[in-house]
């Protein structure tokens, strides 16, 4: 019989946020977010459209500075999403499919989370000496393939 590699608790919330990053609505780049405590899911979110507008895959990209701005960052919708549902997040880990942008960082920060789990370093080199001066643990865990069939 062979043996069977258990997921760590990172490489499976990762995978999840893996997962959850299937459902965004910007085609530029798909991220999904996962924010646990405890062993236990709190809030989800991925990249799209302010809520009751159209999407980028639909009406195409804003474009600003090389960036798509129609988008709402998969940690800020986690975040929202907490909020909307009187969900607290002190103390909490996030788990997202890319490091956070600057902004978002700010907003995780705020928020009480304590580490950020990612899974592609993007964009912002500023997280790591800021997480340092906060005391917010920075992973890197690379998204694993799910097997193959």
């Amino acid at each position: 019989m062979a043996e069977t590699k258990r997921a760590s608790w990172d490489e499976y919330f990762m995978a999840i946020a893996r997962e959850v990053a299937t459902r965004s609505t910007c085609d530029r780049k798909h991220v999904g977010a996962v924010i646990v405590r405890e062993r236990m899911i709190l809030t989800t979110g991925y990249n799209g459209s302010i809520r009751g507008l159209a999407h980028c895959d639909d009406e195409g990209h804003m474009m600003e500075d090389g960036h798509c701005v129609r988008t709402v960052h998969a940690e800020a919708n986690a975040i929202v999403q907490a909020a909307r549902n009187g969900v607290r997040l002190e103390g909490a880990d996030i788990y997202v499919t890319a490091s956070p942008c600057f902004g978002c960082f700010k907003l995780i920060a705020n928020a009480g989370l304590r580490r950020i789990v990612f899974g592609e370093f993007y964009r912002d080199q500023r997280i790591y000496k800021l997480s340092e001066l906060l005391g917010i643990q920075l992973n890197h865990q690379p998204i694993a393939e799910p097997p193959s069939e």
